[in-house]
């Protein structure tokens, strides 16, 4: 039997695709065009691809050095955080019978009700007042408030986890260790790569502490270089969006390498239980 089309979700579906594909298009028209070309059209195709405007862009923002910033605060705060917020949630979702562990999962998902701005200055001059105003700083907050979700979002896929493999193992002789890292920790990876994609987003996207804790020009990342530059150049167009473009890119990147790995843990750690 033939299946019917739904139009209706296709047809949302179109709506969507033309709703993020029209701006990404623009943005990398105009990133391509000079002056005089954008005067004439902003949505037509020019003659000539104006690619120096990428490399004034790279130059003009010190591309390279803050794209190494981003990527120094990202990958040791994505590992940090798949490593400890695993393990603290595994240690409370097998011990929610008890009173402690059951106020330490409501103490750290409640952190997820107080507003950022409520506590961002206070934070800042704190970090400034133990020197921890830069880069380090910056991984360690990532960290920290990355807790109350993920713990919210390890705790359920856990405890959906049979405990059964967990009781041979013991019975085997292995301790809590040994059944976290070779039993658990494998079993995780699904729920790993939403905490991962989550994580890293927020770690590169950030601008706002960045913005409050970064004066160092050198120490500044994608987002923060990104407002510097629209600042100064904010009349240069096509200057303006080379350097959208290129701070999109590296996330784009990543994605499309590992997306299959991504969609398949995201689907399998969605219909677990």
């Amino acid at each position: 039997m033939k299946e019917k089309t739904n139009w209706w979700a296709t047809g949302l579906l179109l709506l969507g695709s033309f709703i993020i594909i029209i701006p990404l298009y623009m943005a990398l028209i105009v990133s391509l065009k000079n002056p005089q070309q954008l005067a004439e059209s902003i949505l037509a195709v020019p003659d000539t691809f104006q690619f120096r405007n990428y490399l004034e862009a790279i130059k003009l923002t010190n591309y390279f050095q803050s794209l190494k910033n981003s990527a120094y605060v990202t990958i040791p705060t994505v590992a940090i955080v798949l490593v400890v917020n695993s393990m603290v949630s595994y240690a409370i979702a097998r011990n929610m019978h008890k009173k402690y562990f059951k106020f330490l999962y409501f103490y750290f998902i409640s952190a997820m009700f107080i507003p950022f701005p409520l506590i961002m200055l206070p934070l800042v001059k704190e970090m400034a007042m133990i020197s921890l105003d830069n880069l380090h700083g910056l991984i360690l907050l990532y960290i920290v408030y990355a807790l109350p979700l993920n713990v919210f979002i390890y705790v359920g896929y856990i405890k959906t986890l049979p405990k059964s493999i967990e009781e041979a193992a013991i019975i085997d002789g292995a301790n809590v260790w040994q059944i976290f890292w070779r039993i658990i920790f494998p079993v995780l990876k699904p729920i790993n790569a939403t905490v991962a994609i989550l994580t890293a987003l927020k770690a590169w996207n950030d601008f706002l502490l960045p913005l409050l804790m970064i004066s160092d020009r050198s120490s500044m990342t994608l987002p923060l270089v990104q407002h510097v530059f629209q600042s100064q150049f904010s009349t240069d167009y096509s200057l303006a969006f080379a350097s959208y473009i290129l701070a999109l890119l590296p996330m784009l990147l990543v994605y499309i390498i590992a997306q299959k790995k991504i969609i398949s843990g995201v689907m399998r750690g969605s219909v677990k239980g």
